[in-house]
């Protein structure tokens, strides 16, 4: 698409921002990166933060930063959103959560919550200082990218070395250790996102061990149908572990779950799990749609000479 007419969309995509800013609530630009949308809805408050950049999301479709989902529960909504891979390190962008904490903005609430994944997993986790007491909900977040505490095991993302993670809203496990409550939920076999879940040390963190996700937890959550019930308990104030992972126990018919776990499986060379459990996939499944699968089987069964896959009599 031409630059104007991708130009055009993005400014009438602000205009729908400010007009929905206006009639519900507030919408601010914060600098050139970050924008700041309120809509008003109860007495609990979800903060969501969020890559406008993401070029996995159509344009107009960036209203939302959760907040479709949010407003639906009848909650209240405040969305920041970073035009590209910023981590929110930006003065505007501390100096608007210093304004709502002074203001008094939070204390509107009887609840308030943080989440994000990732990039947005820090922030929530950053910048949950300035509302105590809240509830702070992160999927695979970083504790900071400050090179002096990450640089031997942290090289994801290099597009953002260049930013301050040492001023404030910095190194978030010191931030979110004043959170009522911090729900992390990671993948313990992503070595850097077990590296940063290790440096949230508070007595407040609850750890939530998301074995082979990858380590995009939210839409492999999204894809099992369970982020929206993880969230909803984690806002009520009711969630606990058992109940969470009773949840992710779902992952076992996920098809990008299933696929992760062939591919560790075959890195791992165990043949004979890797046979038994490609067999107990195509036995729950349809053939045609899983051929990795029946490949692995019929190439281990070739070299041990077991049977091969047979698939059953229509």
């Amino acid at each position: 698409m031409p630059d104007t007419a991708l130009k055009d969309r993005q400014i009438a995509w602000t205009g729908q921002l400010e007009r929905i800013g206006a009639d519900h609530g507030f919408y601010r630009r914060l600098d050139a990166e970050h924008k700041a949308l309120f809509v008003e809805g109860d007495d609990t408050l979800v903060v969501t933060f969020d890559n406008l950049d993401d070029a996995r999301q159509k344009v107009e479709e960036r209203l939302p930063w959760g907040v479709n989902f949010i407003n639906s529960q009848g909650w209240s909504a405040l969305g920041i959103g970073a035009h590209g891979w910023t981590w929110y390190r930006a003065e505007a962008v501390y100096d608007f959560f210093d304004e709502m904490r002074e203001t008094g903005f939070f204390e509107r609430f009887r609840r308030v919550v943080f989440y994000g994944t990732s990039m947005a997993g820090y922030a929530a986790a950053a910048f949950s200082s300035a509302a105590p007491g809240a509830t702070v909900l992160a999927l695979s977040p970083q504790a900071t990218l400050d090179r002096d505490v990450t640089g031997g095991w942290e090289g994801r993302y290099r597009a953002v070395w260049r930013r301050n993670f040492t001023d404030r809203y910095g190194y978030a496990p010191d931030e979110a250790a004043q959170a009522a409550q911090m729900w992390l939920l990671y993948d313990p076999t992503v070595r850097e996102d077990s590296m940063h879940a290790t440096l949230f040390r508070a007595p407040n963190v609850t750890r939530i061990r998301c074995r082979r996700f990858g380590h995009r937890l939210g839409s492999s959550l999204t894809a099992m149908g369970v982020l929206k019930p993880i969230t909803q308990r984690v806002v009520a104030g009711d969630a606990t572990p058992a109940e969470i992972y009773a949840l992710l126990r779902a992952r076992r018919t996920v098809p990008a779950y299933q696929k992760t776990l062939l591919k560790q499986l075959l890195a791992m060379n165990r043949p004979r799990l890797t046979y038994d459990y490609a067999h107990a996939v195509l036995r729950s499944s349809h053939p045609a749609r899983r051929p990795h699968y029946r490949k692995a089987m019929d190439e281990i069964a070739k070299k041990f000479d077991w049977p091969i896959y047979t698939p059953p009599a229509v």
